[in-house]
């Protein structure tokens, strides 16, 4: 739990150094207030407290990662409630949640307060201090997500917005851009999720059938025509990333077989692509692992490896 923790920590720095010290606030608040729900449910419901193992720390940190940075600091409280005693204690404790507690708060908070959840989007610093001499022209930059942009106005919009390839891509890649607090900086959330595998604690099954389901699905469906669209501005948009190698990999809620895994994760990819591409919300990947926790005991009950044994006496 603790090394989950700390692959989580330089994607926060880089959000910090992006938006400003306000992200940090925002996830010592959503930490701290999963932690103290999670000591007080164990205690209303008679179970020993175990909040040094980590796993509210790192639903704390996740909830942050996934709402924007300039959204009211009672936000995150509100979804450490729902994913710690709701979504988590309520279904049994650790080990029994059916959805991702995180995934689970976002979508409670998207549903109960949508204006703060798709209006408190802030561009980078510099790109605040060039723009503040004009007035209005802040809260047009603050309120425009690159998969927004693209969604409502396409894709001249975006590139005008937020420059052309390859800068396009970098930018997206290091995290120059607005989203939520977490999923900016690809790279460190990349280096991150590399590092949990060398470790052992993922394995690449679920990152990767994710991120090529939404690469080939936009790369087919994305475009004005068919294989038009752009796979690698898909892949770095959003919260594809942070979803496919922190979110999806949810040691409850994920299949454990490897077959079930590559099967979990094109099923993700495929619903984040419908939901980006037919639906009206702009990002998918949440609603889209949501979708697939149920289904992840199904994968695993149909993929499981036969047992073969010797008939009765010995093998002749």
């Amino acid at each position: 739990m603790w090394t989950v923790v700390a692959c989580l920590v330089p994607a926060l720095v880089v959000s910090v150094f992006v938006f400003g010290i306000q992200t940090l606030i925002i996830t010592a608040i959503s930490v701290a207030s999963c932690v103290a729900v999670e000591a007080m449910s164990q205690k209303a419901l008679g179970r020993k407290i175990s909040v040094r193992d980590g796993s509210a720390v790192i639903t704390g940190m996740l909830i942050a990662f996934v709402i924007p940075p300039g959204v009211p600091y009672l936000l995150p409280v509100l979804g450490a409630v729902m994913a710690i005693y709701v979504g988590k204690h309520l279904l049994g404790g650790i080990g029994y949640n059916i959805f991702n507690p995180a995934l689970l708060a976002r979508a409670f908070l998207l549903a109960t307060f949508p204006v703060a959840m798709t209006s408190a989007w802030l561009p980078p610093l510099s790109e605040m201090a060039i723009f503040s001499h004009l007035g209005s022209s802040v809260d047009a930059v603050s309120t425009a997500t690159p998969l927004a942009v693209l969604k409502e106005h396409g894709m001249a919009a975006l590139t005008q917005q937020f420059g052309a390839a390859p800068n396009l891509y970098t930018n997206f890649f290091l995290g120059w851009r607005p989203g939520s607090i977490g999923e900016t900086s690809g790279l460190c959330i990349v280096l991150g999720g590399l590092y949990l595998m060398y470790r052992g604690y993922i394995t690449w099954h679920i990152p990767v059938s994710v991120l090529a389901t939404i690469g080939l699905l936009t790369w087919l469906f994305g475009g004005e025509t068919l294989f038009s669209g752009d796979p690698l501005l898909a892949v770095l948009s959003g919260g594809a990333l942070l979803g496919a190698f922190f979110m999806a990999n949810d040691y409850v809620t994920c299949p454990t077989n490897k077959t079930s895994q590559l099967i979990y994760g094109v099923g993700i990819g495929a619903l984040t692509v419908l939901i980006r591409l037919k639906g009206g919300y702009p990002e998918g990947i949440c609603y889209a692992i949501l979708l697939m926790n149920p289904v992840s005991p199904v994968l695993d009950g149909f993929f499981k490896p036969k047992r073969f044994a010797p008939p009765m006496g010995g093998a002749k």
